[in-house]
């Protein structure tokens, strides 16, 4: 078995008096994705920003996390910041609020590759900005990099975050929600998009989700999470087939399918 690329071991965050994730461990392995679902309020999101470091001042996180064998958690803030967006990158759940709406994309996009190559070209950062939007599938680079965000579809929005989580060649990519405000015909087209990037680039992903269909689609292992804890963690088909938790079976159950009976009620979460 290949030494894992991500390592979190026993993390724990709380604000205030309030734990929202309790002695959480998992590892993604070079060029795996592991879906971490749970349903809203679980401590998905709260544990991709503690992984980033980017939790607010008043959180208080304990726990070892290791990347490529460096421990994260003990980096300087200097660290951080260069590896962050470089080693590794986030693509965020909204696109509207993550993208600046004054600003135009391919300037965004450029930022993003200038905060670790500060000495490229103008002309380098250009190449790289329209070559980062095709590989995205962006149509017509040439115009549509001095368009603005809100000239853009929702789909589009996201392969633009996409192309600025992946500008630097990060060897992990954090997906947080990334499909939530899509309709399924465009989700389907960006779960293709990540699945054949991740396959071309070598990446690793972790990929957050409340939507069990989708981290069907697109993870080789599923970690559960409930109330901030991990309550039961195995390979996607093995869990699809036979979850072991009360809870996960709950999970599957309220999801509607094909084959579920509309006479009767979905299953509620407890």
């Amino acid at each position: 078995m290949s030494t894992p690329l991500l390592e979190v071991d026993h993390l724990n965050i709380a604000f205030g008096t309030r734990t929202v994730i309790t002695d959480l461990s998992f590892s993604i392995a070079p060029g795996e994705t592991l879906g971490l679902v749970g349903e809203s309020g679980s401590g998905k999101s709260a544990t991709s920003l503690a992984l980033l470091r980017l939790l607010p001042p008043n959180a208080r996180v304990t726990g070892a996390i290791t990347f490529a064998g460096q421990r994260l958690d003990t980096l300087p803030e200097a660290g951080i910041r260069r590896l962050r967006g470089s080693a590794f990158a986030m693509i965020f759940q909204e696109p509207m609020t993550a993208l600046n709406p004054v600003l135009r994309v391919g300037d965004q996009i450029a930022e993003a590759l200038r905060a670790h190559a500060p000495r490229l070209s103008r002309t380098e950062v250009r190449r790289r900005v329209l070559a980062a939007m095709d590989e995205v599938a962006l149509p017509d680079p040439e115009t549509r990099l001095r368009d603005y965000p809100h000239q853009f579809s929702g789909g589009q929005r996201q392969r633009i975050l996409i192309a600025m989580a992946l500008v630097h060649r990060p060897r992990l990519v954090i997906a947080d929600e990334p499909t939530t405000a899509l309709d399924v015909t465009v989700q389907a087209q960006i779960l293709t998009l990540l699945s054949d990037l991740r396959r071309s680039h070598g990446l690793s992903m972790l990929f957050i989700s409340h939507d069990l269909a989708v981290v069907s689609q697109i993870a080789d292992r599923v970690a559960v999470l409930q109330h901030g804890c991990l309550i039961e963690q195995a390979a996607t088909a093995e869990l699809f087939r036979a979850p072991q938790n009360p809870y996960t079976r709950q999970l599957l159950a309220s999801a509607p399918t094909m084959h579920t009976d509309r006479s009767q009620p979905l299953a509620t979460l407890r």
